[in-house]
């Protein structure tokens, strides 16, 4: 017996069915599944979407490491390819209003042996039409069916509308999400930047105080070599001096964490990356916090947006307990190699389905015990929305404490700001005075130590003070949503 059956419904499907009476020598083999590729295979066949990019000419700015996060993270393509899948649901959702139209076709040759009695509906034995007779026969004939059924629903209360709501709402809450990313991912960047620049001043003020320390043991050892100042004065300048490197040590390794941490946030494979501070070593030439609108931000869309999702799913629920009417049309044909009283015909009867028939009709379709597990979702999904809406008090309540940290941040950093200049020329004074004092016998080792671990620890304040109020704006463009503002300080403040 062969059988070919083709159905041009959702989805098309085309099905070959051969049997014959040796099926048990090709079971097994049939059972096989095909070896699949292994995933590193997949993932070599493609090129590395890292190497591909490279890294950027010359030092960037921190406009242009905002500009190439934005355009080559990973997670700002996942955000996107997660809005075009939710829009393509959309258009799924929408081709529910499309009717149904079923193609089949059937070509088979088999026997016509029939008994009376019921089956449950199942799917491996065939159905068999025609008389039951008294006798067993194997003979053959051929049998035919083609037809096909439009089936339309003009009426349904709103519910395929409601699936079409959830796709929509899935949409807007991708979307949104999407925008908490690329919000993400460039304050990211921007911190990053504005942290390699902290810790490339601090090794630049590291670096002096070796240099300052380095001088002061040679004149230290001078001295004592000529028997001025005790051997104790060498072996503690020696002492200050091992240190300060050892601080450089650890400040220039700071710098090259914060110079992988800046290609990570930019989506860069590893290698050289150099920056340009630009104006971000001078005070910005703004420094207000504008009053924000955090029921604007990114987050609270998003949540709101969820919000939308588990509403629209609850009014799908609203809709499914209601009839539901099908308009229905139905052409089709049958042929047969048997007579009516079971005898085989010629050999090329029922090749074709000469025997028609159509049907049109109306079918309505009521759930009626549907009524208890739809109210079960309906109360599932009014929980789903209340937490949702608790997390966004949750969330409104939390970007309140961090507006109030992020004003007092900057605040704070402002005032340091103002006093780290009057306490580095101090500290110059300070230092120039205890070194001359020393060379003329008036001062101690120790209080050049200290003076010169005053002056180290003052230029590091300095250099960091103006960094941290970039860094507070920074922080207060990701609360306010919005990067662009803080873009434009940027661009608008001079260039030391």
């Amino acid at each position: 017996m062969w059988l070919v059956w083709v159905s041009l419904g959702r989805p098309i499907t085309v099905l070959v069915l051969f049997y014959t009476g040796l099926v048990s020598s090709i079971g097994c083999e049939a059972l096989k599944t095909p070896e699949e590729p292994a995933v590193v295979d997949l993932y070599l066949a493609h090129p590395h979407p890292l190497e591909a990019r490279g890294q950027p000419e010359g030092p960037i700015t921190l406009e242009k490491a905002v500009d190439i996060a934005l355009s080559n993270y990973p997670a700002i393509r996942a955000a996107r390819a997660r809005v075009d899948a939710a829009r393509a649901g959309v258009s799924l959702a929408e081709t529910t209003y499309l009717p149904r139209i079923d193609l089949i076709w059937q070509e088979l040759r088999s026997t016509r042996n029939n008994i009376s009695g019921v089956l449950f509906p199942q799917p491996v034995i065939p159905a068999i039409s025609g008389p039951v007779s008294a006798t067993t026969s194997w003979d053959s004939a051929w049998g035919s069916a083609g037809g096909a059924l439009v089936s339309y629903e003009p009426l349904d209360f709103g519910l395929r509308g409601a699936f079409v709501d959830v796709a929509r709402a899935a949409t807007k809450q991708a979307s949104s999400e999407a925008e908490v990313t690329r919000l993400e991912v460039a304050t990211t960047a921007a911190e990053a930047f504005l942290a390699l620049i902290a810790a490339q001043e601090t090794v630049r003020a590291a670096q002096a105080n070796v240099e300052r320390r380095n001088i002061f043991v040679q004149s230290v050892h001078a001295l004592v070599n000529q028997q001025l100042r005790p051997g104790a004065d060498a072996s503690r300048a020696d002492a200050e001096l091992a240190q300060a490197q050892i601080q450089l040590t650890r400040a220039q390794q700071t710098v090259t964490v914060a110079r992988a941490t800046l290609a990570e946030a930019l989506g860069l494979s590893e290698g050289p990356l150099s920056i340009d501070p630009g104006p971000l070593l001078n005070l910005p030439f703004q420094t207000q916090v504008p009053p924000l609108d955090l029921t604007g931000h990114p987050l609270a869309r998003s949540q709101l947006a969820a919000i939308e999702a588990v509403r629209a799913r609850r009014n799908t629920l609203d809709a499914a307990y209601y009839p539901r009417l099908f308009l229905q049309l139905a052409v089709n044909g049958r042929g047969s190699g048997f007579d009516s009283a079971g005898k085989a015909l010629d050999t090329d009867e029922g090749l074709l389905p000469d025997r028609a028939n159509w049907a049109v009709g109306v079918s309505a379709v009521f759930p009626l015990l549907d009524y208890f597990p739809i109210r079960a979702r309906r109360a599932m999904e009014e929980g789903n929305e209340q937490a949702e809406r608790a997390r966004l008090d949750q969330l409104l309540v939390n970007m309140k404490g961090q507006e109030a940290r992020v004003r007092a941040t900057l605040e704070a950093a402002l005032s340091v700001a103002e006093k780290t200049p009057v306490q580095l020329k101090a500290a110059e004074d300070a230092h120039t005075q205890t070194t001359t004092r020393y060379k003329n016998g008036l001062g101690t080792a120790t209080e050049v130590a200290e003076t010169q671990l005053l002056l180290a620890q003052s230029e590091i304040d300095d250099a960091v003070a103006r960094i941290a109020i970039w860094r507070a704006l920074a922080a207060a463009a990701r609360l306010e949503g919005d990067i662009a503002p803080f873009l434009d300080i940027v661009a608008k403040t001079p260039k030391r």
